[in-house]
C-alpha cells in the first residue's frame, strides 16, 4: 500500500516489512523561545516554537465572538458567536449550520527564517462543536500566502469528519497534509512571520462551547543532509512504558487505513498516554468488538483517524488527541540533536519519532519504511538507542534496542535514497512530545529549553 509521494515522506506507508514484523504505517508552547540544533553554545538556530496559552496570551490577538478564561489550565471559548455558516463535509455530503467565533493570534516572527511550518494545538470539543485551525505566512518578499487550512478537527467523528485539506498553493508554498512547506526552499524565500487564525463551532441555539488550551506552531529551516553530525552518548536511562504492537491489530478495522498494519502512530501515542497514567474509559471502548485485544489501540486509530488523508499519520492529529487526555499538554515539533532527546528522557519524558529507512541501514529492524512512528524510551550505557518499536510482531517483542549512530542518522537527516537509488526525503527531526500540565520541576526545566512551554 502507498500513498501519492510529497516533499515529506512519512505522507507514505510503508515500504515493505520482513522477518515477521509486518508492514509499518506512515507518520504523517506559551513563550517564543527557540530550540537549538545541538545544545552547544552558539549553535545555529534551526527550530523556533510558539505555543499561547496563558490567560494574557488569550487576551491578545483578534477576537470576535470568543473570550479568554482563566483559571489552572487557561483556554478560548465562545462568548457570543460572531455569525452563523453552512459547512458541507465533503466526506459525507451533510451540509449543516453551525453559530461560529474566532480568534486570531498576535503575528510571530520566528527567530528562523522558516521553510517548514507545522502547527499543534490541544482542546476539548463536546459533541455538537468542532474548530478550524489556519496559518496565514508572511513571506521574506513582503507578501503573504493565503489562510491556509491546517485542520478541521474534532475530538469525536459524529458532527463533522476529522481532515485535512488537500490542494491547498499559491505557487510557492504549499500545505502536504499536516505541514505548510516552501516548494522551493533553494529559491532564498523563507516564511518570516505568521498568524493563527481559530474558528470555534457549535450547534446553533446551544451554550456548547469548544474549549482551546493550546495553538501554536512549529517552524524550522533545517538544511538538506544525508548524514548529521554524531552526539557524545549523556544519559542512561530507561523509562518503563507500556509496550503494543500495531501488528496485533492487522485486519481490524480496515475502514481506519487498512488496519492495524497502518497504526504505528496511535499506538506509539497510545503508549504514551498509558505511561502518563491516561486510558480510555471502559464507556469509550464499548464500540470494539469484544474480544479483541488491546481495544485502546482500536479506540487511538479511530479518533487520530484523518479522513482527507486516509490514514492515522496526521501529526498534529495525534497531539490532539493525546490531549484530549486528562491535563495532558501534546505538541509536534523537531528536535536537534540525540542530546536534546536525551535530556528528556533524562528527566522521564518519553518521545515519539518519525523516521524513515531502507531495511539495511537500522540493524535489527527487520523492515524498511518510507514513514513510521516509535517511541523512545531510554539510553543504554553504551548511548545506544532503546525504544518501543510497534512494528514488531507481538506487545512482548515491542522493546528494542538500535545502534545509535544508525538510529540518530535515519531520524535527523532531510534526505535519504530509496530502495531505487532516487532522492528522497527524512523528517529532520520531527517527533511528538506529551507531558502532563504539571510536570515536575526538572521537567518543566527542560521542555522550557526547548521552547515547549
Amino acid at each position: 500500500m502507498t500513498r501519492p509521494t510529497s516533499r515529506r515522506t512519512v505522507l507514505t506507508a510503508a515500504l515493505a516489512a520482513a522477518a515477521g514484523a509486518g508492514a509499518v504505517a506512515s507518520a504523517g508552547p506559551a513563550g517564543a523561545s527557540p530550540s537549538r540544533t545541538s545544545s552547544s553554545p552558539g549553535a545555529a538556530v534551526l527550530v523556533d516554537n510558539r505555543f499561547w496559552t496563558t490567560y494574557p496570551d488569550w487576551r491578545c490577538g483578534v477576537s470576535a465572538g470568543t473570550r479568554a478564561v482563566a483559571g489552572r489550565r487557561p483556554g478560548l471559548v465562545i462568548s457570543a458567536p460572531a455569525g452563523s455558516t453552512a459547512y458541507t463535509d465533503p466526506h459525507t455530503g451533510t451540509t449543516s449550520t453551525w453559530e461560529y467565533a474566532t480568534w486570531t493570534s498576535p503575528v510571530h516572527r520566528p527567530a528562523v527564517p522558516a521553510t517548514e511550518v507545522i502547527a499543534s494545538w490541544n482542546a476539548h470539543t463536546p459533541q455538537g462543536t468542532w474548530i478550524q485551525i489556519e496559518l496565514r505566512g508572511g513571506y521574506s518578499d513582503g507578501t503573504h500566502t493565503p489562510w491556509y487550512v491546517m485542520g478541521r478537527w474534532a475530538a469525536g467523528d459524529t458532527d463533522i469528519r476529522r481532515t485535512s485539506v488537500d490542494d491547498q498553493t499559491d505557487g510557492r508554498s504549499s500545505v502536504w497534509t499536516d505541514t505548510l512547506s516552501l516548494d522551493d526552499a533553494a529559491s532564498g524565500l523563507r516564511l518570516v512571520s505568521y498568524r493563527l487564525r481559530l474558528t470555534l463551532h457549535r450547534t446553533p441555539g446551544s451554550r456548547l462551547t469548544p474549549a482551546v488550551h493550546r495553538i501554536g506552531a512549529m517552524a524550522s529551516d533545517i538544511p538538506d543532509r544525508f548524514t548529521v553530525p554524531a552526539a557524545a552518548p549523556r544519559t542512561v536511562r530507561e523509562l518503563t512504558v507500556p509496550r503494543y504492537s500495531q501488528n496485533v491489530h492487522v485486519g481490524e478495522y480496515p475502514e481506519y487505513d487498512n488496519g492495524g498494519e497502518a497504526w504505528c502512530s496511535p499506538t506509539s501515542s497510545q503508549m504514551i498516554i498509558e505511561y502518563w497514567g491516561r486510558r480510555p474509559t471502559p464507556e469509550d471502548l464499548a464500540w470494539v468488538k469484544p474480544g479483541l485485544a488491546d481495544p485502546q489501540i482500536c479506540h487511538a486509530a479511530r479518533y487520530t483517524f484523518d479522513h482527507q488523508y486516509e490514514g492515522c499519520g496526521n501529526w498534529p492529529f495525534n497531539a490532539a488527541y493525546a490531549a484530549t487526555y486528562r491535563d495532558m499538554n501534546a505538541v509536534v515539533t523537531r528536535l536537534g540533536s540525540l542530546t536534546d532527546l536525551e535530556k528528556l528522557i533524562a528527566v522521564g519524558v518519553p518521545v515519539i519519532t518519525s523516521q524513515s529507512f531502507l531495511k539495511g541501514e537500522l540493524t535489527g529492524a527487520g523492515y524498511g519504511t518510507s514513514g513510521h512512528l516509535m517511541t523512545v524510551i531510554g539510553f543504554t550505557a553504551d548511548g545506544d538507542v532503546i525504544a518501543n518499536d510497534p512494528a514488531s510482531p507481538s506487545n512482548d517483542a515491542v522493546r528494542r534496542v538500535y545502534q545509535r549512530r544508525e538510529w540518530e542518522n535515519i531520524w535527523l537527516r532531510t534526505k535519504r535514497y530509496d530502495a531505487n537509488g532516487q532522492v528522497r526525503g527524512g523528517t529532520g527531526g520531527v517527533c511528538y512530545v506529551y507531558w502532563p500540565v504539571s510536570p515536575a520541576p526538572a521537567q518543566h526545566r527542560v521542555l522550557r529549553s526547548l521552547g515547549l512551554t
